[in-house]
């Protein structure tokens, strides 16, 4: 098995093309690919090559970016045209993550303000912003890693779902990256990694990523989260988030919603760790939010191979859930720890986040 280098990124731009870690192959294999297209980058989002919502939004960016390189537009208006092209093309690669719609409108934004200007200077801008984009995640978990290893007590048990890690963002973490830095705080935690059914991101993902960094863990069967929980064997649980409407309901993986309900009914922390790009402030509740449904033999089948089910069974996979904001104790962001009411208080991360964007643009120094 290949080993990911500590400062290797999960997504980048090298050479006129955009490379990534087949996340697919993990943990028994490592493998590099490459993409020279907008076409086949959706195709890597969509089939999984790269997950996680932070790193979906920065191969969003470079796929934009990588539309501006191919396009044969003798004019910026007709790149531009191109440009919303491979913005519908990237957007319905998958439906939840709210950080793909982010990188893609903040790509568009900035072609489009550029509209007077040559094309190269267009499609030149396009790979620096989508860098940008990159740069910060990675700036963006670090911050957020602090605020919320704040939070984890000494010697504290976690448990963790999903995978949220170098591998679902740019580098870091999010959820993970807190975890990552209680550790190397010294502050002796262990944690709990749920499996995550039926693609195994915890299972092959976390449980990597937590194993070379030397982080103690354990690995668990979904079921078993909440036995641990009621046996007084979780002190808090931390998970990420693939989009969070204004009100502070969370989408995330599959099964986060029932550990926010046990978590719930036995007095267990429950903290969402999450980037403002993952706050929609133009989706008002959880129910407002598409839940992706995925190939249902990814329920019948370990892994896509191993069959585990009678033949021709119906079976029912969405990929992700909804969990109220009354059962998330706390979102901790770049911006810190935000607690209710979310309503006002995420709008006021949000707000200063684009604030902040917009002051180092009109300074020159992104």
């Amino acid at each position: 098995m290949g080993q990911k280098e500590a400062h290797m990124r999960t997504v980048w731009w090298e050479d006129g093309v955009v490379k990534m870690i087949d996340q697919r192959l993990l943990p028994h294999q490592f493998e590099i690919v490459a993409f020279d297209n907008e076409h086949d980058v959706a195709r890597a989002i969509r089939e999984m090559y790269i997950r996680g919502a932070p790193a979906i939004g920065a191969a969003a960016g470079f796929g934009m970016a990588l539309a501006a390189q191919r396009s044969q537009a003798a004019t910026t208006e007709d790149l531009l045209n191109d440009l919303r092209t491979a913005y519908d093309v990237l957007y319905a690669s998958r439906p939840t993550a709210v950080n793909l719609r982010w990188a893609l409108d903040r790509m568009m934004a900035l072609a489009t303000s550029l509209r007077e200007q040559p094309h190269q200077v267009v499609r030149d801008a396009l790979v620096a912003e989508a860098q940008r984009i990159a740069d910060e995640d990675i700036e963006t978990n670090q911050r957020m890693a602090r605020y919320g290893a704040e939070l984890v007590p000494e010697g504290a048990n976690i448990l963790h779902h999903c995978n949220t890690g170098g591998l679902a963002t740019v580098d870091w973490g999010t959820a993970l990256g807190v975890i990552r830095m209680a550790h190397e705080q010294g502050k002796n935690i262990h944690v709990w990694v749920d499996e995550t059914r039926p693609r195994l991101q915890g299972a092959r993902l976390t449980a990597w990523e937590l194993m070379q960094w030397g982080v103690p863990m354990t690995l668990i069967a979904d079921n078993a989260a909440g036995y641990l929980m009621w046996s007084g064997q979780v002190d808090l649980v931390t998970v990420g988030a693939d989009r969070i409407a204004a009100n502070g309901d969370v989408a995330n993986k599959i099964g986060t919603y029932k550990l926010a309900v046990v978590a719930k009914e036995n007095n267990i922390p429950f903290y969402v760790v999450a980037p403002t790009s993952t706050i929609d402030l133009q989706t008002p509740t959880g129910r407002d939010i598409p839940i992706e449904e995925r190939d249902p033999r990814e329920v019948t089948h370990v892994l896509g191979q191993c069959n585990i089910a009678p033949e021709g069974v119906n079976a029912y996979n969405p990929a992700f859930d909804i969990t109220p904001h009354e059962l998330v104790t706390a979102i901790i962001t770049e911006y810190g720890v935000v607690r209710p009411p979310y309503e006002e208080n995420l709008r006021r991360v949000v707000e200063q986040a684009e604030a902040d964007r917009k002051a180092r643009q009109a300074s020159g120094s992104v």
